[in-house]
């Protein structure tokens, strides 16, 4: 039985990893400009896809190639749909950039089932398939990539926003655009860069779990609903308590399909978020005030 709950608590922290990198863009593109971004599931699927298509055949790129132009093909996707969507709509109500961003995401959902169609598609394992026996339970190297690649990517987000110039600039937009603007601040490209960061998230996301899960055109829709749910559970706006909620989220959801059944595993991670906002609105991470600092 321990064995078996080893197993379910390795899976599910591969996964929730994976779920804390979308529930990271979510905040980052939130605190930045107060826009809750329902395409960041796109942004996985078409990292995944996109380096796929590229490497694919006897004419395609090798993976040391393919991998970096997808990443950073997601990344213009990113920062396109912050120039020619978001900010035209500059000073809209929440709803509407909701809608923009809902919008934004079939989009891109169709462009993809246009170019790649309905196929299910895989990347090559990083290093190999042979499997990691820790006592009774297995682990693939991949899932070491997930779980490594998310820690790097976190503290890499974390050094940025704490040490860097720009991270800082983008801060200080969070918390008042205006006198941002006034100490000469570029508005504008910082929140180009928040919304490239948070593609290169996604879609590092996408590089690091597709050769476990597989992706399709439509992989994003499902992953962009956990990742909004992690970010909820771990408090909305909140960096870390989104990591938080992301790996909270996969353990969840991989002891319970585990230990009670696979059916309910997705019905039981969101009867959890419920409660988590009726009984503490604000996260599990998160300030218990309706301001957000």
């Amino acid at each position: 039985m321990l064995d078996q709950i080893l197993q379910f608590v390795l899976t599910g922290i591969t996964v929730g990893a994976t779920y804390a990198l979308v529930a990271l863009g979510f905040s980052i593109i939130y605190n930045a400009s107060d826009v809750v971004n329902f395409a960041q599931g796109e942004f996985v699927m078409i990292g995944a896809m996109s380096a796929i298509a590229m490497s694919a055949g006897e004419n395609g790129l090798s993976p040391f190639l393919a991998l970096p132009l997808a990443i950073l093909l997601t990344i213009g996707v990113g920062i396109m749909l912050q120039r020619f969507a978001i900010a035209p709509a500059k000073g809209a109500s929440v709803v509407t950039t909701i809608i923009i961003t809902i919008g934004a995401s079939i989009f891109l959902r169709g462009v993809a089932l246009l170019l790649w169609g309905k196929d299910i598609f895989a990347l090559p394992h990083f290093s190999g398939e042979q499997p990691i026996h820790i006592g009774n339970a297995t682990l693939l190297p991949q899932n070491l990539w997930v779980m490594g690649g998310a820690a790097l990517l976190v503290i890499g987000v974390h050094w940025f926003f704490n040490h860097t110039h720009q991270g800082k600039a983008i801060l200080a937009c969070s918390c008042n655009r205006t006198a941002a603007q006034l100490v000469g601040i570029n508005v504008g490209k910082m929140m180009m860069i928040a919304y490239g960061l948070s593609a290169f998230l996604g879609a590092m996301a996408g590089l690091l779990v597709t050769p476990i899960t597989f992706t399709s055109y439509d992989a994003g829709v499902m992953l962009g609903l956990k990742g909004f749910s992690a970010a909820i559970l771990g408090g909305f706006g909140n960096p870390m308590g989104a990591v938080a909620g992301g790996v909270l989220l996969g353990l969840i959801e991989s002891l319970s399909a585990g230990l009670i059944s696979s059916g309910y595993k997705d019905a039981i991670g969101f009867i959890i978020l419920l409660l988590v906002l009726f009984f503490r609105p604000s996260g599990l991470f998160g300030k218990a005030t309706a301001e957000r600092v």
